[in-house]
């Protein structure tokens, strides 16, 4: 086979993911800087970290769907590289043991300065590292993908929300702050909610492929009811996180419309693709409000 275009592989990376992606980290560096903690070395690393694990679950992503058949002609979705034939499986795959050690190379580097050295914390985050990297290719790849039995949701939400931001915290902290779990939880639950539009626009498909999501095990109805939950959640966890401060301004409630006006374009439209986008920057304008909010 043809050796895929530059093109073809910006195009499997999915770049359109980043923002999401990087909401954790952004907003980890903003409470870091609320603290007097910020470290710009911290924040570089941190970001190009998440940007080869991004690529990474993309990239496994497309390869483990082609392999289980859960990228079918009936995927109402943008066409995956491998499913349209650009790029093979065997070279997605080499692809993505090559961003396997990009994200350890950077991973390693972001821990080892953040820590000063060798110590337990460094290989407390080195095992964490090594469990996202597991975690993005298992998803979909192997012989038992834990997002084919409903498993997703949970694990976005851990990795993109309270791993993302309390884990990037504690690089600067060196410490836990129990106060910066609510913040976690909303940007968890945004990033879940981003999930959940993916699994509510291809819920037919995945049915007859047998991968079992969320909105497969609820039907379409109760997918809405629990996206709802997922965006009620994440302004609740703000307004909560906001009044417990001592002095924070107000611009985090410029975000709330957006989050409602998702819900509702999600809860009217028979295919709700459109609206994917939409949320991820609407949960990467939530972060950048409330950052506003607790800095200036």
């Amino acid at each position: 086979m043809r050796s895929p275009s530059f093109k073809e592989w910006l195009g499997a990376a999915r770049l359109r993911t980043l923002p999401l992606a990087l909401s954790s980290i952004i907003l980890a560096g903003f409470l870091a800087a609320y603290k007097g903690l910020f470290d710009w070395k911290i924040f570089i690393l941190a970001f190009l970290t998440t940007v080869s694990l991004q690529v990474l679950s993309n990239f496994a992503n497309d390869y483990g769907d082609s392999q289980n058949g859960a990228d079918s002609k009936d995927r109402i979705g943008p066409a995956r590289a491998v499913q349209a034939g650009v790029i093979s499986q065997k070279q997605m795959l080499g692809a993505v043991k090559v961003f396997v050690v990009i994200s350890l190379i950077l991973g390693l580097t972001l821990i080892f300065v953040s820590f000063g050295g060798f110590t337990s914390n460094f290989f407390i985050f080195l095992t964490i590292g090594i469990m996202a990297i597991m975690a993005a290719y298992f998803y979909t790849a192997g012989s038992r993908p834990y997002g084919y039995v409903g498993l997703g949701d949970l694990s976005v939400f851990i990795f993109f929300g309270l791993v993302g931001v309390l884990g990037s915290y504690y690089l600067y902290a060196k410490t836990f702050d129990p106060d910066i779990i609510l913040p976690a939880v909303a940007c968890g639950l945004l990033a879940t909610g981003v999930l959940n539009i993916n699994n509510i626009r291809d819920l037919e498909s995945d049915k007859s492929t047998g991968k079992h999501t969320i909105p497969v095990k609820l039907g379409r109805k109760n997918a809405l009811i629990y996206h709802w939950v997922l965006l009620s959640g994440s302004i609740f966890s703000i307004l909560i996180f906001a009044f417990m401060q001592e002095k924070v301004s107000y611009y985090y409630l410029l975000s709330f419309p957006l989050i409602i006006i998702n819900g509702i374009q999600v809860s009217k439209n028979s295919n709700p693709d459109a609206y994917l986008k939409t949320l991820a920057l609407t949960s990467l304008a939530t972060v950048l409000m409330l950052g506003f909010s607790l800095i200036y």
